[in-house]
């Protein structure tokens, strides 16, 4: 009886054909993930780079060797310059990055990026990139304010933030659809901080003119948005739940003020020393209020990066001020709030990376009132 033995013969399809399917395929994959991408991204993710920027400008003035030898400047400045200059490399590849996915944004999405203008808590948001370059300008280990480069990026990031106040506060007090009253909302104190940190910058270029202007512009819409958010008016609370942790813009506009006015100035005076207090003020506030934020910590979302700036800013001015007054509170408020930031900032970076696939969620309180926002013309 003679045996038989089945043999399976494996054929692989190698033909050009096939490769082309496969390309093909991955192509179209790349495409849906992209437009997926560019869909849900909006101008509230520059929330990471004003953090970074913030970050960056803080330990270049812990680290500055102009501060002293007195305690606790000896400790900070042996640290070691190199983490500074990675830090500022971090956060200026992170800004570029932003940059070029809205830039993207713009060309393929702009039905979405107008809808996102007119919405009233993601058109302050257009302030946040330009806050953020002004950081990394001054903040830069290798550009100086004296020299021609700083002077042309100034006017780079200046001019849109000027074109921005022009078309916002016109339409403010003119017969514009959008109402302050209407439409205020703790974000809106962004379109503020682009005026104060701009300020800042012209100050420190010797341009105390155009520090002056801009600082005058910032403060007086300053006042007119804290006394309307303070009286909270019926129609004016219409921000969700998620985006609650923007309240704490409430301290980063009086701190940014005080850097401003101190740069103007050329010290820290009383007038810096009174914005700082009301900084203060204002963060204890908001510390004694912990259930104002209870439901947007339920889930992580990219709007907890509204904690950072601020906290790094209010530290950044108790810096100064502890250079200023020389005691040993103001240092201890200004180590404790120091280390407030870079705690936060750690956290926040550990739980991004921890939930990287949530970064892109499909009910982005913005991206979900933009989409449906009627576009006018």
């Amino acid at each position: 009886m003679a045996s038989t033995q089945s043999e399976i013969e494996i054929v692989v399809d190698a033909s050009p054909v096939a490769a082309q399917e496969h390309r093909r395929l991955f192509i179209i994959v790349a495409k849906r993930s992209i437009s997926s991408v560019l869909t849900r991204f909006h101008a509230g993710y520059f929330r990471i780079s004003l953090s970074l920027g913030g970050q960056t400008l803080l330990w270049k003035t812990l680290i500055d060797p102009s501060h002293g030898s007195n305690p606790p400047w000896r400790l900070l400045q042996t640290l070691p310059p190199l983490g500074f200059i990675l830090l500022w490399s971090l956060a200026l590849f992170t800004n570029v990055l932003l940059s070029l996915l809205y830039i993207s944004r713009c060309f393929f999405r702009f039905r979405m990026v107008e809808a996102e203008f007119l919405h009233h808590v993601g058109v302050n948001y257009f302030f946040a990139p330009w806050i953020s370059w002004f950081l990394l300008l001054q903040s830069a280990p290798f550009v100086a304010p004296n020299t021609v480069s700083y002077l042309v990026l100034w006017w780079v990031f200046a001019v849109p933030v000027v074109t921005l106040d022009v078309k916002i506060y016109g339409q403010w007090f003119t017969k514009g659809k959008q109402f302050l009253t209407l439409v205020a909302n703790p974000t809106s104190q962004l379109s503020v901080i682009g005026n104060l940190v701009g300020a800042r910058a012209a100050a420190q270029m010797g341009w105390k003119e155009s520090a002056v202007c801009l600082f005058s512009l910032g403060m007086v819409h300053y006042l007119v948005l804290f006394v309307t958010l303070y009286q909270r008016l019926p129609g004016g609370d219409r921000l969700p739940a998620t985006l609650r942790p923007v309240f704490s813009l409430f301290v980063a506009a009086p701190s940014m003020a005080s850097l401003a006015w101190e740069s103007i100035a050329g010290r820290f005076d009383t007038a810096s020393k009174m914005l700082l207090f009301l900084s203060l003020f204002l963060f204890a506030s908001l510390l004694c209020r912990p259930t104002l934020f209870k439901k947007s910590m339920r889930r992580f979302s990219i709007a907890w990066w509204a904690y950072s700036f601020p906290v790094t800013i209010l530290a950044l001015a108790a810096t100064d001020y502890a250079e200023e007054v020389k005691t040993g509170i103001a240092r201890g408020l200004m180590l404790l709030l120091t280390a407030l930031s870079v705690l936060i900032f750690m956290g926040l970076t550990l739980l991004t990376a921890f939930n990287s696939r949530m970064l892109l969620p499909d009910d982005d309180p913005i991206v979900c009132l933009s989409v449906h926002l009627p576009i006018t013309k």
